[in-house]
C-alpha cells in the first residue's frame, strides 16, 4: 500500500492530535466489518517487540504480519509500532489500547475454551512455565506422573524465565504460570505461596575441617562456592550473613548447581544450597549435608500467573497440580541434622 510503511511505520508519523480522535475513529466502526484476527497479531507483536518474533509465534509469514499491520494502520489512523533498533516501540495509543484488547481476546478465548469446565482426561493443551532448575528438579517428577495418569493430552513447556521479563510473558501469555521467589511485581501478577526451603551445607565426606556438626565460625573459615545465573550481586546467604556482619570467602561463582556439587567433592570447598536439590543431587556424590549454621529465614516459593487468567479453568487446574506437588515434597522435607 502507497503511503504506508509497513515493517518499521515510517509511512505515517505519530502527532498527539491522534490520541484526540482515537476512541472516535474506534466508536465509528462496525464490529462486522473487523476482522478479530488484525487484534491477535496486534498483541503478538506487541508481546513480542517485532514482526519477525511475532510471525514465529503465530507461525505466519513475514509479509502476511506486515499486510495485518497495514490494515491496523489504516484502522487507527495511527503508526500503532515505529522501529527503534531492533524493536518495535509502540505508541501512545497502542499502549493505550493493549489493556482493552488483551483483556477482550483473552476473554474470548477463554469462552472458546469452554470457560465453564476444563476436563484434563480429555483436552489437548501445552502449557508454558516459568521454572529455575533448582525448582524443576524437584518439582517435575511428581507432576509428570500425575499428568501422565490423569491428563494424556496435555503436554508441559518448561522454560527459564528472566525475572524482569516475567511481567512482559506473563501478560502476553508466552507463559501460563512461573515459579520462583518472591518478587516485586505489579498487582496484575498473582502469586499464591507454594512453600518454604531450609538452606544446607553440602561438603565432602573426609573433609579435613568440617565434621559431624558445622558451626559458624568453622563455616566462615571456609572456601565456598556461589551459584547464581547472575554475574554479580549476593546469593541468599551472603545476604543473610550481611545482616550479622559476616562474611566468607567466596573462591569459585559458577552457574550450575550440579557442577558445584561435583567440585565440593573433588576438593576442600563447601556450598550452600536449598536442601531438597541438594539431597537430590548429592546422592550419587556422596557429599554430606549438614544444616546452615546461622538462623535465617526459609526461602519461599511462590506461584506467579496474570489476573487474566484468574477464571480460567485450564490455568487453575494447572496451578492446582503445581501447588499439591510442591507441597507434598514440602511435607517430606525436614530440616538436614
Amino acid at each position: 500500500m502507497p503511503g504506508i510503511g509497513l515493517s518499521d511505520g515510517r509511512g505515517l508519523d505519530y502527532h498527539p492530535a491522534n490520541e484526540l480522535i482515537e476512541w472516535q475513529s474506534i466508536n465509528a466502526m462496525h464490529l462486522s466489518k473487523v476482522d478479530l484476527n488484525l487484534f491477535v497479531v496486534f498483541d503478538t507483536i506487541y508481546a513480542e517487540g517485532g514482526i519477525t518474533r511475532a510471525s514465529r509465534r503465530l507461525n505466519l509469514s513475514q509479509p502476511a504480519i506486515s499486510h495485518a499491520l497495514g490494515r491496523l494502520r489504516q484502522m487507527f489512523d495511527d503508526p500503532l509500532f515505529t522501529r527503534h533498533g531492533h524493536v518495535m516501540t509502540p505508541t501512545p495509543l497502542a499502549r493505550r489500547m493493549i489493556g482493552p484488547i488483551r483483556q477482550s481476546l483473552q476473554g474470548l478465548e477463554v469462552t472458546l475454551n469452554r470457560a465453564d469446565r476444563f476436563d484434563p482426561g480429555s483436552a489437548a493443551k501445552r502449557f508454558s512455565v516459568g521454572m529455575r532448575d533448582v525448582v524443576e528438579c524437584v518439582v517435575l517428577p511428581g507432576l509428570m506422573r500425575t499428568i501422565a495418569r490423569s491428563a494424556p493430552g496435555v503436554d508441559i513447556n518448561i522454560v527459564r524465565a528472566e525475572r524482569r521479563e516475567l511481567e512482559r510473558e506473563l501478560s502476553a501469555g508466552t507463559l501460563d504460570a512461573a515459579v520462583d521467589v518472591l518478587l516485586p511485581l505489579p498487582e496484575e501478577i498473582r502469586r499464591q505461596r507454594l512453600g518454604a526451603e531450609w538452606l544446607t551445607v553440602v561438603a565432602r565426606r573426609n573433609h579435613p575441617h568440617v565434621r559431624a556438626k558445622l558451626d559458624l565460625d568453622t563455616y566462615l573459615a571456609q572456601e565456598h562456592i556461589l551459584v547464581s545465573s547472575r554475574r554479580r550481586g549476593l546469593s541468599a546467604e551472603d545476604f543473610e550473613l550481611g545482616r550479622h556482619n559476616l562474611r566468607r570467602r567466596v573462591r569459585l561463582r559458577c552457574q550450575n548447581y550440579f557442577a558445584a556439587c561435583r567440585v565440593v567433592s573433588e576438593t576442600d570447598l563447601i556450598l550452600t544450597m536449598p536442601q531438597r536439590y541438594a539431597r537430590i543431587l548429592n546422592a550419587q556424590f556422596g557429599n554430606r549435608l549438614l544444616p546452615f549454621p546461622l538462623e535465617v529465614p526459609m526461602l519461599d516459593t511462590y506461584i506467579y500467573w496474570h489476573a487474566y487468567a484468574d477464571a480460567d479453568p485450564a490455568n487453575t487446574w494447572l496451578r492446582q497440580q503445581l501447588l499439591q506437588t510442591l507441597r507434598g515434597g514440602a511435607t517430606s522435607a525436614r530440616r538436614t541434622r
